[in-house]
């Protein structure tokens, strides 16, 4: 049946080049997306030969720099992609074909790993929009009306959500699944042509980054690997969960590192652990593997294409068919560990720009998009729970950070490796120091305005509870901070950054006003006109919630990591993971214990962390679609900016333990040996 229709469709894909029954700018989008389809077709094909897997390294090289050509940047003024060009050619009907253009680019990485019905139902798609204009110009010699076409995307994404949802779970914790680690197993990883068997988008700085990991020794590979896997091993075992209940676990990375990537598959594989390796879609916030983002304000106009199809009924449909999907793999789910990720920084960070003609999520939509994500975030713990997960994280520089990329990387390598020992020490003197406190007192310098106080939970017994979790190189690597969920009443003031940049994006003079520990207000000056500031915000750091609490107040101890940046001049490209420690950050959004707060935890001294949880989290028990938010933003005060930070005791008494951005707390003199190098 797949293959008559998948035959069927592209015959008539094919018969519209020799059409012309509309008006010419319409004729001449729907014969260029036919092009495109029949360029997937010969890609299918091939892909599927002999002369595929004997290709040379050239002859892949432009095959896939063919068919990624038409959104990169210095052709992005005269795609479909892109919502201007789509909406100054075609109209009131720019956004709609500008969706579905889009839609028939996700054909790309399914052509590779050979999915035909993921490629058909594109195509498919494609054609009953193409008659639905055909039938109109013939009928009423005009264009159909907006709405019938909306209503075919939309049925189209209600009809098939069932097998997005079946796919996007199968991928994340169905080992079976294992098109990317059969390369990354099988392959000759000295032969580079495997980079582009992926299907990903593949440039110098993906062969660069594969050409230095096969340069490197093979103890060097062990280290990272080893320093990854124990991470995930580590976070099991603080937290007292049982690491042998589960078989999965989820490998997410970017394309380059497979020598690496193959070490730690058979390092989990000595945990008892198969991974899964899944391909992440086009997004912002990229989750799986991914090769080159081929243009990143491509991502950011499509960002909101949901605007066109989604209402009530429509998110109902995905939380139905979410849950069945779930339903149906509830024993793989069960004994679904959580991700392992590689993190990679170096690129120039992204400053996107605002389009009028790209989607916009209404307010309404936006509501029901933060209503969505409660209620997917509840289904998702009720099968994968999170009392029972972990997860580990680990970032390595790339060579788009510059010549002293190899010097950077085993600076890099050194900082993931750090003795957690000496940290595990001087950190505990700090969650010494905090724990005599009612609440810590932040403020900035050198133009930063940040005056915060954070409201810290009582402690009932002393001897045996503290606020702050020790937290070494486990879970987040490297090591680095003592964190706590603070209480949200009491908690207010002003966190100001100078320049920050959160998930990929740059935010300039980032200012937030919290109340009892919520964002009261919020400002930037990346754009002229304040309300854009305002929208940038909400919609990329807030995540259209109108308000989010301080899910974590933590004090990031990694002096080292923060010279090192200095030294190299790559502080605006550190990814959060290594930004969250240097210096104290304030996260918007879930605790850190989010759907695991009953789950006990406990420092090294053995005392119990009794922060878990704050007042809305506690709302679990009663609405857990109001107690989270699914999302957690770390925003980082580094040390320059950095006045004072200190422990001040109900009665007042002040205890410094930063002051001018070096820690005056005596017992961690070795955190500023570190700045005695710069110069």
């Amino acid at each position: 049946m797949i293959e008559e229709r998948f035959r069927l469709a592209l015959e008539r894909s094919a018969e519209i080049l020799k059409e012309n029954l509309m008006g010419e700018n319409f004729a001449e989008y729907f014969k260029s997306c036919s092009m495109f389809i029949l360029k997937i077709k010969e890609l299918y094909e091939w892909v599927g030969s002999e002369a595929y897997q004997d290709a040379d390294r050239t002859l892949l090289q432009r095959r896939n720099r063919e068919i990624y050509a038409d959104i990169l940047p210095e052709n992005y003024a005269k795609s479909y992609g892109n919502p201007d060009y789509a909406y100054e050619t075609l109209q009131e009907y720019g956004q709609l074909l500008s969706f579905l253009y889009g839609k028939l680019r996700e054909m790309i990485p399914y052509a590779y790993e050979q999915e035909k019905e993921s490629v058909l139902i594109r195509i498919e798609l494609f054609l009953e929009v193409y008659h639905a204009f055909v039938c109109s110009f013939e009928e009423e010699k005009k264009a159909p009306d907006f709405k019938e076409i909306q209503q075919i995307i939309y049925w189209f994404m209600s009809d098939y959500s069932e097998n997005m949802a079946r796919e996007s779970i199968e991928k994340q914790i169905d080992p079976s699944r294992d098109f990317a680690r059969k390369i990354i197993m099988e392959s000759d990883l000295a032969d580079l042509r495997y980079l582009y068997r992926f299907g990903e988008y593949i440039t110098e700085n993906e062969i660069k980054t594969a050409e230095y990991l096969l340069s490197l020794p093979e103890e060097t590979i062990r280290l990272m690997a080893d320093t990854f896997t124990e991470g995930y091993r580590i976070g099991f075992e603080v937290t007292g969960k049982d690491l042998t209940k589960k078989k999965t676990v989820a490998v997410r990375y970017v394309l380059g590192f497979e020598r690496m990537i193959r070490q730690a598959v058979l390092n989990f594989e000595k945990l008892g652990l198969k991974t899964a390796i899944y391909r992440s879609a086009s997004d912002v916030n990229r989750n799986g593997y991914f090769g080159a983002i081929p243009n990143k304000q491509y991502d950011f106009d499509h960002k909101d294409d949901a605007a066109l199809y989604m209402d009530k009924m429509y998110i109902n449909r995905r939380l139905e068919v979410l849950r069945a999907g779930y339903e149906q793999k509830k024993e793989l789910a069960a004994v679904f560990g959580g991700p392992a990720v590689v993190e990679t920084f170096g690129e120039v960070p992204f400053a996107p720009g605002f389009k009028e003609t790209a989607c916009k999520l209404s307010e309404k939509q936006q509501k029901l998009s933060v209503e969505f994500a409660a209620q997917a975030g509840s289904i998702v713990n009720e099968y994968i729970r999170g009392e029972e997960r972990s997860f580990t994280i680990i970032a390595f520089p790339t060579p788009q950070i510059g010549e002293n990329y190899g010097e950077i990387f085993e600076e890099i390598i050194r900082i993931n490796t750090l003795n957690y020992q000496l940290y595990q020490t001087i950190q505990q003197t700090i969650i010494d120091c905090l724990d005599q406190a009612d609440h810590v007192m932040i403020k900035g310098r050198n133009g930063n305005r940040t005056d915060l106080c954070v409201k810290l939970h009582e402690l009932k017994d002393a001897d045996r509870e503290s606020n702050f979790e020790n937290c070494v190189s486990d879970v987040n690597i490297p090591v680095g901070e003592v964190f706590t969920s603070p209480v949200l009443k009491g908690t207010n003031g002003v966190l100001h950054v100078s320049r920050v940049f959160l998930h990929e994006l740059e935010y300039k003079d980032l200012e937030i006003t919290l109340k009892d520990g919520c964002v009261e207000r919020y400002c930037c000056s990346n754009f002229d006109v304040e309300e854009e500031n305002k929208k940038y915000i909400k919609d990329n750091l807030l995540f259209h919630h109108d308000t989010l609490p301080l899910g974590e107040f933590a004090i990031g101890t990694n002096t080292t990591a923060y010279v090192a940046a200095k030294r190299f001049g790559i502080a605006d490209k550190l990814p959060i993971l290594i930004a969250e420690k240097m210096g104290p950050h304030f996260a918007l959004g879930d605790t850190c214990y989010s759907h695991a707060e009953d789950v006990k935890v406990y420092n090294p001294d053995g005392k119990e962390l009794i922060a878990r949880e704050n007042e809305i989290s506690a709302l679990r028990t009663k609405d857990a679609s109001k107690a989270y938010f699914n999302c957690h933003t770390d925003i980082t005060i580094p040390y320059d900016e950095l006045g004072k930070l200190a422990a001040v005791t109900k009665e007042g008494r002040e205890i410094s333990i930063i002051e001018k951005g070096r820690f005056v707390l005596a017992g961690c003199e070795e955190l500023n040996k570190p700045f005695e190098t710069m110069k």
